[in-house]
Parts: C-alpha cells; structure tokens; sequence
C-alpha cells in the first residue's frame, strides 16, 4: 500500500524569508519534496523565472482560475493575486510524494480548512525590528507598502495558532533543519504508518 504523500505548507509573514528558506532547502540534494509553484498577479522581482519561482498571470487570467475552480486556496495580498494550483497537487499527493507549498497566511488558513491532514509550519521572524529591516534591505518597497505589510505582519502573526509548528528563521540553515527534522517525525506518526503493518500481518 503506497503512503500518501504528505501536504507540507510554510507560511509566515511579509518579509520573514520564506522563499529563501525554501530555495535554501531545496538546493539540498537529499530534498526530496515536490515544489508546488504558486500563482500570481504580482510583478516578477529581479531573477524570478516564469513557471520556475511563480507562474505569473494578470488579474483577468487569475480570475477565471477562480471561476473555474483550479486553485487549491487564492488570496488577495496588497493588492495582488496569489493562489496554488490543484490538480498538481492532489496527483503529486497520490503519488505518494510530499508536496511543499511556500504561500502567505490567507492561503495556508485556507489549505487548512481543505487539507486538515496537511502539515502546517509558521516562519516565524526573530523580532518585528528585525522584520521591519528585511523588508527594507530588499529595497523593492515604498515606505507605504513597507508601512502595510508591516501592519500585515502583526495581524499575521496572530494567526499563529492555526498552525502545527513555529520555526523561528533567526538562521536559514537551522531553519531548514528544523522544518525537515518535523517532516521526517510527521512521516514516522503511528497513524500513517500503522495502516502498512495492518495490511502485512491481514488486520483491518
């Protein structure tokens, strides 16, 4: 009986690294997740490819994706689009691989509320000071939409509660530590794997 692949969402405020994080994890050769490539309405930033960091649409395109029913979860976030694609995700899942989706707040909430099974972890920053100076050392915000998703921020950060784990991403490497030490245990819960071992010994 091949296991179901696990649904892993990291999410965490505006600015806490969660894209670093996960290209820091995924350029480790033993990653063997799937990355599930969000889409939005957003303009790319400096380096990012189109169907390599996002697939990136306009609003009218997005919307239809909505009507259409082909987005797992979609979220509105100062003022653009973001949402993740669902049929990519159920075949991977059945497939037995584990799917790792890296979305805002909105979205995970809303995963959680379609995938209670999945496994949710909060990128949590170190402090708010520190939030605050990488949103501006990225240098691609006015000083209003660092205002915004500041505020954001706060609000998201309240949402903690929703979510399995927190890992504090004070360091990026530990940060990837952690969040592969909680997958590995989440694969090892007797509940996913007691179904195995009731097949082999012909218990239901």
């Amino acid at each position: 009986m091949k296991e179901r692949g696990l649904l892993i969402v990291l999410s965490g405020p505006s600015g806490v690294g969660k894209g670093t994080v996960r290209q820091a994890i995924f350029s480790q050769e033993d990653t063997k997740f799937e990355y599930s490539i969000s889409v939005t309405t957003r303009k790319p930033r400096e380096g990012e490819r189109n169907g390599v960091d996002y697939f990136f649409k306009s609003r009218e395109e997005f919307e239809h994706m909505i009507e259409n029913k082909k987005l797992l979860e979609w979220a509105e976030y100062v003022g653009n689009y973001y949402g993740t694609p669902v049929d990519y995700v159920e075949q991977t899942l059945s497939e037995g691989k584990d799917v790792f989706l890296e979305i805002e707040v909105q979205g995970a909430l809303q995963v959680r509320e379609a995938f209670p099974e999945g496994l949710f972890i909060f990128l949590a920053p170190p402090s708010l000071s520190e939030l605050q100076n990488r949103i501006i050392t990225r240098g691609t915000e006015s000083e209003e939409l660092i205002r915004n998703r500041m505020a954001a921020a706060k609000e998201e950060i309240e949402m903690m509660d929703a979510y399995d784990y927190v890992v504090e991403n004070d360091d990026v490497e530990l940060a990837c530590e952690r969040i592969k030490a909680i997958v590995l245990a989440e694969h090892l819960r007797r509940d996913r794997v007691a179904p195995r071992y009731k097949k082999m010994l012909g218990v239901e």
